[in-house]
């Protein structure tokens, strides 16, 4: 924020209409009256060559810009400040991925980036200027959050004029007729910071910027109202250029009730998606759209009465003609419909709600519109490069629980042959191809152990396996037929050993149920039984198991920020702390706190850039004290165990490995650590660490 007050500038007070009244800045140009394209896109950032290729992909007659346009020339970054310098620094498409990594190292001061960067890496801008590039299309933009006031200046004044090159702004409209449509473009230039909207900054008359920014002000709003009125015409199709967005900001979406626009087209906040949509498809009914002007409004009037005597003091006759004006779209809020929901048809309804379509399109580099007028139909066409998707099967498909590794059933090992003379359609993960997911596999085995049933009905301990197979009769009598002849033979060896020697405890073991048992000699042939059901090594396993985290990865683009332990936060000051990058927010997870230990939050974003931006453009300080924030990272990143046992370093009661979680899965027969045991081990391990004693 400015440390100068808020409604003046450190230039003389300058009338913004210094020509004469009724004189508008507007030209007609005939594309096509047949049939036209025109290509819209965002935040072209200085690589102004690529322009005339973007047109000649998609046919377009004119390209419509909708801001960081890259003005800037060689004596420009001696005005940019080390922030906005990094920001430009970390999105200019001229500079070569390695040499920007490089650059934006976190050890590397700003004082690298100053010595490094020059305007060959910033922007084209002064080869176009130079005449060295020239645009094969008419290009009509507004500037954006980051550009030089001073070029735009010179633009304002006549000093500088480039063939093609059309800077829409509050004084200056342009006509395009266009296959059967006369398309109005009205343009609103600058980042919208509402404490800001009374400063000019280092510009003069209506428009403001500073230190490599501009934002948009109060009278520049005033006096692009004054324009459209100027040149309204029933007859023309009017679309608002502006760099902030109206489905996001409430008073852009005044403005453009005020113009009287068809169209809206705005830039994003490095999205990879553009989107196209009216209000009626995104609000819940009309009230939802007029609570968002009503949002706007009140941010609006709080910083208007904190400067109104200020403004009022130094404004002249022309500045508050355009002040009012603006004032009037503050205002202007559609009356209350007594009628709710979407298709509600109230007396007197706006009619914008449905009519006025907006689109908010992607950076240049990754997408664009194009509107394609014939006949008096504008269509539109998007383009979007999306969100990249392939990691979820790469990179993070290892860690994922029970991805890999899952306990199957043993009825596997019989059919091994059949599976093998098959080409995988899944190698790594064969779980997926089964109708049960592997955690309900896995919480079948353990909840339910065969032997159970065995106690009610006296049969063969396998047999009760077979509803666990998916229904299968078949795979039931293989898993039946094979459990027997193990069985079979393991008692013929027993025999062999006892040299001849009667042992009635064997066969005495087929109808006694072994696996729950609780003595402390449990028969080992019902052990070796139970292995064989919940162990699937010889499938196709090692036998390593994975441990396993307990959640799911770390989301890729997660910013990790750690505060004060005293302080009460909640998800929406997160998401303010972020400034303009809050919009690239997915997701705000507030862990519980603990008494004098740092408040922790974990901010998810949509995309690495998203997160970058969020990285650059947050808040020094949070409710008066200096957050640490940084890029977050999982504990294999940082060479940290992904896995501490469910009770290690002695947490719960009865030691390491003796908490509640740890008995639970010996009592399930999924114990971890030295070996795997059976449930009657289990059972006793639960009883030795906190069970009561069979002499009590």
């Amino acid at each position: 924020m400015s440390s100068r007050p808020a409604s003046t500038s450190t230039r003389p007070p300058v009338s913004p209409l210094p020509r004469p009244v009724h004189q508008v800045n507007t030209q007609t140009k005939v594309l096509d009256t047949t049939h036209g394209r025109i290509l819209c896109i965002a935040d072209i950032r200085g690589r102004l060559s690529g322009l005339n290729d973007l047109a000649r992909e998609v046919n377009a007659k004119a390209i419509i810009h909708t801001g960081d346009f890259g003005f800037f020339e060689a004596n420009s970054l001696e005005r940019i400040n080390d922030r906005t310098l990094r920001h430009l620094t970390m999105y200019s498409p001229l500079i070569p991925s390695a040499q920007r990594t490089h650059l934006l190292a976190p050890e590397n001061p700003p004082a690298v980036i100053r010595s490094t960067v020059n305007i060959e890496l910033l922007s084209e801008f002064p080869l176009l200027l130079a005449g060295q590039i020239k645009l094969q299309v008419p290009v009509y933009t507004v500037w954006g959050a980051c550009e030089d006031v001073l070029v735009l200046e010179k633009f304002r004044t006549g000093t500088y004029s480039i063939e093609n090159l059309h800077i829409l702004d509050e004084a200056t409209t342009r006509c395009l007729d266009v296959g059967g449509v006369k398309l109005r473009l009205l343009g609103l230039g600058g980042a919208l910071v509402p404490h800001k909207l009374f400063d000019n900054g280092d510009g003069s008359a209506t428009i403001a910027g500073g230190q490599g920014t501009m934002w948009t002000t109060a009278l520049q709003i005033g006096e692009l109202v004054d324009t459209a009125q100027r040149v309204f015409d029933q007859s023309e199709t009017r679309l608002l250029v502006s760099h902030a967005s109206p489905g996001r900001e409430g008073i852009i979406a005044q403005l453009a009730l005020v113009l009287k626009a068809d169209l809206t087209i705005s830039a994003g906040l490095h999205f990879r998606y553009a989107t196209s949509y009216n209000e009626f498809s995104v609000q819940a009914d009309f009230e939802g759209f007029r609570h968002k002007l009503a949002l706007g409004k009140d941010g609006f009037d709080k910083v208007w009465e904190s400067v109104k005597t200020q403004v009022d003091a130094v404004i002249d006759e022309n500045q508050r003609v355009l002040l009012d004006k603006a004032l009037s779209v503050i205002e202007r809020l559609p009356p209350t419909q007594p009628s709710s929901g979407p298709g509600a048809t109230a007396t007197g309804e706006e009619p914008a709600w449905k009519n006025c379509w907006n689109w908010n399109l992607c950076d240049a580099a990754y997408g664009s519109l194009v509107l394609d007028v014939k006949e008096g139909r504008v269509s539109a066409e998007l383009k979007s490069q999306g969100f990249n998707y392939a990691y979820r099967r790469s990179a993070t498909v290892a860690p994922t629980p029970n991805s890999t590794t899952s306990a199957l059933p043993a009825v596997q090992n019989s059919s091994a042959a059949v599976s093998n003379s098959q080409p995988p359609t899944k190698g790594p993960t064969p779980v997926p191809d089964r109708p049960l997911p592997p955690h309900l596999i896995n919480k079948s085995n353990a909840s339910t152990p065969p032997p159970a049933a065995a106690s009610d009905t006296g049969k063969d301990s396998p047999v009760p396996t077979a509803p666990k197979f998916n229904g299968s009769t078949e795979k039931a009598e293989k898993e039946k037929a094979k459990k027997k002849d193990k069985k079979d033979k393991k008692d013929k060896e027993r025999s062999e050993k006892a040299d001849g020697t009667t042992t009635p405890d064997i066969p005495a073991s087929s109808s006694t149920p072994a696996v729950p048992s609780t003595s402390a000699t449990p028969d080992p042939g019902a052990k070796a039984e139970v292995e064989d059901v919940k162990s699937p090594v010889e499938g196709g396993s090692a036998g390593a198991r994975t441990p396993k985290t307990g959640k799911p990865p770390r989301h890729p683009w997660t910013i990790f920020m750690r505060m004060a332990p005293q302080l009460q936060v909640i998800e929406s000051e997160i998401r303010e702390f972020f400034g303009e990058a809050k919009d690239g927010i997915t997701r705000v997870n507030l862990p519980h706190p603990f008494a004098s230990k740092p408040r922790l939050a974990y901010i998810e974003f949509g995309d690495e850039e998203a997160m970058k931006a969020g990285l650059e453009k947050h808040a020094q300080t949070f409710k008066d004290t200096t957050p640490d924030v940084k890029q977050a990272t999982d504990r294999e990143s940082r060479g940290e165990s992904p896995f501490r046992g469910f009770g290690g370093r002695g947490r719960g009661r009865g030691g390491p490995g003796g908490g509640y979680a740890a008995r639970g899965l010996s009592a399930a027969g999924l114990t971890r650590g030295t070996g795997f045991r059976s449930n009657g081990d289990a059972n006793r391990s639960g009883d030795a660490s906190g069970g009561p004693s069979a002499a009590s």
